[in-house]
Formats: structure tokens, C-alpha cells, sequence
């Protein structure tokens, strides 16, 4: 297929890259065997607006936009987080080129009141919208003309290449024995759970909050190469317990071989396979099982590996680009996908 891909490519970071599902979108677009071209909605407006200041470039991202489809004549548009763009221009775009496929992508939390007000207006231009949640919490968004599905938070092989599954406890190359990567402090009291954890676990234990605590946050090369010198990892959401719902941090760490601490309420074990992650329904619950990993490394060793295999194997990004395109376009599914099933 042709595709548009409209997200923000991060294209004036110039290398200084934040992982970002919506370049793995696109990468995996590319993997999967499709023409696909990428329009940068905020690089846009930067760059036309007088004097880079983007907010000023609004009008002028949704014509280029329009521009471009004339151009590139897609089959499939896929957008994401991209809200400088007008559901009008979205519409203007069907209008002129009527086959055209709309498919929305969203992977941020439904607790964020914009985000699902943001949900709800492109479910009302999209022909399908693709949500980070599950299908059991997304019944609030039926009823306009959007079908909705599922996504997962997938890795990218070219991206989450590290193994520290592969490194047993005593390598010198693990400087850190649990790592959680924050800076958000809205709408979430998680802060709380690390403050006790701290105050739980041994002096000697390497607990490592970049963002929090007075502590630096982590983007780019850095942050890639504090995943690839840490055994253990939290999957610690602003809030628990909307199905199938994660920050998209899961998969970096999982995928780079780190043993992933998750909340039970998620319901990942809905897909995800006995010892992989490692599931906790308290606070106190997750405290003995990372002393539990900690004193048994094999054990630690053993879930990770299994989890980093099954998230590359299963929920990489080539087969997430081609079930969006699929469930999108009404194609059957040339893959058993865990995540629909």
C-alpha cells in the first residue's frame, strides 16, 4: 500500500531521538512491505510558521497536508498524536480522494481527560481507531464512525537491542539492580510507591529513578544505555488498571532483556505467557518478589529471557504495523496476532 504517516518524527531533534512508538510504526510500516511516506505534523508547522514558532504554523501544516496527499496519492492515512491537525482537513482529505483508509492511533491513558476527549473526536473521522487500552474500556468511544481496536506497545529490533537476560548478576556491565524512568507527576500518585520501596529494600540495593528523586531524566543515547546496564525494571503506570493499558516503557524493557514488574490488574496474562513478566497486586507484593528476582538470579534470568523473546518474536514491530493495516482496511489477518485473540 501507499501510506502517510502523520505523527511527530522528531525530525529537529537532530539524533537526540526519545523512544517513540509512532517511529516504530513507521519503521515497521516500512518492514512490512509498504510505500510509505512521513509528514511531521509539529516539524511542519516550525518550519512554516513565521519565524519557527509552531504554534503560528497551524494553518499552513493542515494545507501542506492536503498538499501532499495530492501528491503522493496514498491508499491508507495513519495518524497519530498529531493535533495540529483539523478533523475538517481529515474530512477534505476523504472528500478528494474517496477510497482513501483513515486510521487513528492513540497511545496515551483514558484517565487523562484530553486525551479521551481526543479519542472521541478523530473516533468521528477515522474509519478505525487503534487505542493502547483494551476493547473491555473503550465502550465510551462507540457509536461514531470509527471501528476500534487494540494496539499493543511493540519493540523494535533495530531499537531495543540489548540482552541483559544474558548477563548474570555479577557482570560489571550491570550497574543497576531495578530501574524506573519518570517525570510525570499528573494524575498519578505513583511517586508514593517509590518513596516506600526506597525505604524497603536494602542499603546496598542499586534503586535508580532517573526523573525522580532530584535525579536527571534520561533521554536519547543516555536513557537506551541505562536500559542496557539494569537487571530488573518497573512498569509503573500513573494509574492501574484499565485493560491491557501500559506505558509504551514495557516494551523498551522487556525488550532489552530487563525482567518487567507490572501490575496485576492489567490483565496482561490475558496473552502474555507464564514467567515472563513478573505480575504484583500491592505494594507490599511487589517488594518481596523484587527480593525474590534479586537473590535468585537465575530465576531473574530465566523470566526475562523468555518475556524479551516472546515481545520479539510476537509483539515486534513489523507485525504491529501489518495488523494495523489489516484491521484498518477489513484484510483478513495473515497472522495469528496475540493480542486479538
Amino acid at each position: 500500500m501507499r501510506i502517510i504517516h502523520v505523527d511527530n518524527h522528531q525530525q529537529r531533534k537532530y539524533g537526540h531521538l526519545r523512544v517513540s512508538w509512532a517511529l516504530k510504526l513507521y519503521t515497521g510500516l516500512v518492514r512490512a512491505g509498504h510505500n510509505v511516506l512521513a509528514f511531521s505534523d509539529r516539524d511542519v508547522a516550525a518550519f512554516e510558521a513565521p519565524l519557527g514558532i509552531r504554534e503560528l504554523g497551524g494553518k499552513k501544516t493542515n494545507q501542506r497536508l492536503l498538499q501532499t496527499c495530492e501528491a503522493f496519492d496514498p491508499d491508507m492515512l495513519i495518524f497519530g498524536h498529531c493535533d495540529l491537525i483539523e478533523n475538517a482537513t481529515f474530512a477534505e482529505i476523504r472528500r478528494r480522494h474517496p477510497q482513501i483508509i483513515l486510521a487513528a492511533c492513540n497511545n496515551d491513558p483514558l484517565f487523562v481527560p484530553r486525551n479521551a476527549a481526543n479519542i472521541k473526536k478523530r473516533c468521528e473521522i477515522a474509519d478505525a481507531m487503534f487505542v493502547s487500552t483494551g476493547a473491555n474500556d473503550l465502550q465510551e468511544f462507540t457509536g461514531s464512525r470509527a471501528r476500534l481496536w487494540h494496539m499493543p506497545n511493540p519493540v523494535d529490533p533495530a531499537v531495543e537491542t540489548a540482552d541483559v537476560s544474558a548477563l548474570a548478576a555479577d557482570d560489571p556491565q550491570l550497574e543497576t539492580d531495578l530501574l524506573f524512568c519518570s517525570k510525570s507527576q499528573q494524575h498519578t500518585e505513583r511517586g508514593q510507591l517509590v518513596e516506600q520501596l526506597q525505604s524497603q529494600l536494602p542499603a546496598d540495593f542499586r534503586f535508580h529513578t532517573p526523573g525522580m528523586r532530584d535525579q536527571p531524566t534520561l533521554w536519547g543515547r543516555a536513557y537506551e544505555r541505562k536500559l542496557a546496564a539494569s537487571k530488573m525494571g518497573l512498569n509503573l503506570n500513573r494509574q492501574e488498571g484499565y485493560q491491557w493499558y501500559s506505558s509504551a516503557r514495557i516494551a523498551q524493557m522487556a525488550g532489552n532483556g530487563l525482567l518487567v514488574f507490572t501490575h496485576a490488574a492489567a490483565r496482561f496474562d490475558d496473552f502474555m505467557p507464564a514467567e515472563t513478566l513478573a505480575y504484583f497486586d500491592s505494594d507490599d507484593s511487589l517488594a518481596r518478589q523484587i527480593q525474590t528476582f534479586h537473590h535468585d538470579d537465575a530465576m531473574r534470568r530465566h523470566w526475562a529471557g523468555r518475556c524479551r523473546a516472546f515481545f520479539h518474536r510476537e509483539i515486534n514491530n513489523t507485525l504491529y504495523a501489518q495488523y494495523i493495516v489489516e484491521a484498518a482496511s477489513g484484510q483478513s489477518f495473515s497472522h495469528d496476532y496475540v493480542w486479538h485473540r
